[in-house]
């Protein structure tokens, strides 16, 4: 049986909601004045394709480092931040027929989780996003790009591996280099920064072409 790996934050969790919140959590425990602003302007430059910025959370961790913030400032506005993860102070947008989809897809493959996000409030949201019971595998923390890269060496001994992610450097390149097919979804999406499978603007647009994949690799 084939196996589908997903990202989280990008990938099925969409909205700016986190991210948001990261920002004010940042600004909150930085105590000085110009976070939120800063956080702003680089997030502005990630939108405008700015290639120095990799996604909205390296954005938050340039305008930190132009701050001055040290990494435990860093880690602590990160953590708090997803202590608020799927509340009202970090929303997660509802992803149109995702629980649908994954039920389908869980039929005819092997569904694991591998996101860099801790597991602080990870359940709920995924519970709130309709795919809490889907993932034969959930791990956390990945430390990704390095930390995928067990995960797929495991599920290749099993069958063919699709990595779907948002961030090409953390998602795909390493699955790709073991051998696995890559979805690519989100900002990105219509410009690769590395040959691809497939890619679409959102894991919505790609229901169709994932469910063949699988269908088709048996």
């Amino acid at each position: 049986m084939p196996t589908v790996i997903f990202d989280f934050d990008g990938t099925l969790a969409l909205g700016s909601g986190p991210i948001d919140a990261y920002a004010a959590s940042l600004a909150e425990v930085a105590g000085i004045d110009g976070v939120s602003d800063a956080v702003a302007a680089s997030r502005a430059r990630f939108a405008d394709g700015d290639p120095a910025i990799r996604d909205e959370y390296h954005a938050v961790r340039v305008a930190a480092d132009l701050l001055g913030l040290d990494e435990d400032t860093l880690g602590r506005g990160y953590r708090l931040s997803r202590t608020l993860l799927a509340t009202d102070r970090g929303p997660i947008d509802p992803v149109p027929g995702l629980g649908d989809f994954m039920d389908r897809l869980a039929s005819v493959a092997t569904l694991v989780l591998v996101t860099n996000a801790p597991d602080t409030r990870l359940a709920e949201a995924l519970d709130f996003l309709g795919v809490g019971d889907v993932f034969a595998d959930v791990v956390h923390s990945a430390r990704k790009p390095v930390g995928i890269e067990a995960t797929v060496r495991e599920a290749l001994t099993r069958g063919a591996v699709l990595s779907v992610g948002d961030m090409y450097v953390n998602d795909l390149a390493p699955a790709a280099a073991l051998g696995a097919d890559t979805a690519l979804v989100g900002a990105t999406a219509s410009a690769p920064p590395g040959p691809v499978t497939m890619a679409g603007a959102s894991i919505v647009d790609l229901y169709g072409e994932i469910e063949e994949w699988a269908a088709t690799h048996p």
